[in-house]
């Protein structure tokens, strides 16, 4: 009962201590959605949140892991190191006005964050400020630290931090996504492979000698068809996505002599997904030869699995039911429903309980036991991989909202939003405190990471030789 106590006038503490300064998580917030800036070009957005946290208490040191947006804001010595992972970065074409349910861009073609990024790493400072408000209002040992970690979309940024070594004396990391449910995320993701290839062939007039010309887009045309077969004969969970980046030009005259696809390869591990590519660049390779070009494969990015950890997720669900859930108002429902109206049957029911189909906002905590692995990846996977890592996801975002969709950005800077972002802060802050005060927490979950990884030990799966990039 004492024990019990003691966790909830912790809990009321870091409570009070995130309300005393939402306003300012909740401005930066909004500014960093207004940034919308993309993977590895989060200028704007990680200055802005290097200088709060020199304001708020915390040594910063810029451009770490080789990343000019890249960097880790610390505070306290001695004891446990406990990291807190913040997002940034937003996805091109999905520019949103905020507040309208109906597709309506703040500029044609431009960034938006259509992932709730903006959130992410604003919710992920409250909790470090309020963990680090609380050691030093109570003389705590230990270092709380937030890790800016840039190009989540599309760039694997923690992926590369892990690689740099800047994970390697961390004891426990925390960290949430803006969500449309409230609970433990309790389950898996699917490692990635990022590759662009490119064809180099010869140009020629299209009609008058196209016996000289060796055609690049041919060649993509011909990957393409190949990988769709390819499709038939791999694991049922394996995803293949592409892209073609560049066509070769926009005269059906000319026979393209450049053009270039870029392929996203999924599974469930990364050996898998290894498997996978390398049946892909025989494809490309046999595509090169059927239509004589030059083949260039530039691996750009990728990422490994979620372990899930049970030691740390007990702690977040714990605190989870203790805080509730995030309480809306009746403007926040219409909001909600508003935006639901504009989903299709299949969003309004995909992956939704009995419960919350009928539901405009979530209003109950998943329970912990319910896993949900996701067909999607994250680069906190590799984290997951070195360190102890619990996740948790809050209500930001009426049910059944789709990612990486305007209906995200619209939702991304208004109240609903705050109020998950918030909560998602103040449960974070709470579980980070107790396991902070139980050493014998973190040699759990120390043992049960091992215990996992023991018959698979960690490879990066990043190349040394390949370098974070904007774009290719």
């Amino acid at each position: 009962m004492q024990e019990q106590q003691a966790a909830e006038r912790i809990s009321n503490k870091v409570s009070k201590m995130i309300e005393s300064k939402k306003d300012i998580f909740i401005s930066i917030s909004d500014q960093i959605w207004e940034y919308a800036e993309t993977r590895f070009e989060e200028y704007k957005s990680a200055e802005l949140l290097c200088k709060t946290l020199e304001q708020q208490g915390f040594t910063v040191d810029r451009g770490v892991g080789n990343m000019a947006t890249a960097f880790i804001g610390s505070f306290g010595a001695d004891g446990p190191i406990v990291a807190i992972l913040g997002e940034f970065d937003a996805l091109a074409e999905l520019s949103q006005k905020k507040g309208v349910a109906d597709h309506d861009p703040v500029t044609q073609g431009g960034n938006g964050h259509g992932c709730g990024h903006n959130l992410l790493g604003s919710g992920s400072l409250a909790a470090a400020v309020a963990v680090k408000e609380f050691m030093e209002a109570n003389n705590l040992p230990g270092t709380i630290r937030y890790y800016g970690c840039p190009g989540e979309e599309g760039g694997s940024g923690k992926t590369f931090m892990v690689r740099e070594g800047l994970f390697v004396d961390v004891d426990y990391a925390l960290c949430w996504h803006p969500g449309t449910g409230n609970g433990v995320m309790n389950g898996s993701s699917l490692a990635n492979y990022q590759v662009y290839f490119k064809f180099k062939g010869r140009s020629a007039h299209a009609a008058q000698s196209p016996h000289t010309g060796r055609s690049a887009l041919d060649a993509v045309a011909m990957m393409n068809a190949g990988v769709n077969y390819l499709r038939e004969h791999v694991i049922q969970d394996a995803r293949l996505h592409y892209s073609i980046t560049n066509t070769g030009g926009f005269s059906p005259n000319v026979v393209q002599s450049e053009a270039e696809v870029l392929y996203l390869v999924r599974a469930p591990n990364v050996s898998q997904v290894d498997e996978i590519y390398k049946r892909v660049c025989k494809i490309a390779e046999g595509a090169a030869l059927m239509t004589e070009t030059d083949l260039e494969i530039i691996f750009d990015k990728a990422c490994s699995n979620l372990i899930p950890n049970n030691t740390i997720q007990k702690v977040l669900h714990e605190k989870f039911i203790e805080f509730g859930t995030p309480k809306f108002n009746e403007e926040d429902l219409q909001f909600a429903k508003n935006i639901r109206a504009t989903l299709t049957d299949e969003d309004k029911t995909f992956g939704l309980s009995k419960e919350m189909k009928n539901k405009d906002l979530a209003d109950s905590v998943i329970p912990l036991d319910v896993t949900v692995n996701i067909a999607g990846s994250t680069d906190v996977g590799d984290v997951s991989w070195v360190v102890p890592t619990g996740q948790i996801q809050t209500a930001c975002f009426a049910a059944g909202t789709a990612f990486h969709t305007y209906q995200i950005v619209a939702q991304g800077a208004m109240p609903l939003a705050h109020k998950g972002m918030l909560h998602a802060g103040k449960v974070m802050a709470a579980a980070a405190l107790e396991i902070l005060n139980s050493p014998e927490l973190i040699t759990l979950a120390k043992q049960e990471l091992a215990g996992k990884t023991q018959d698979d030990p960690y490879r990066n799966p990043i190349p040394n030789d390949v370098v974070p990039s904007a774009r290719k």
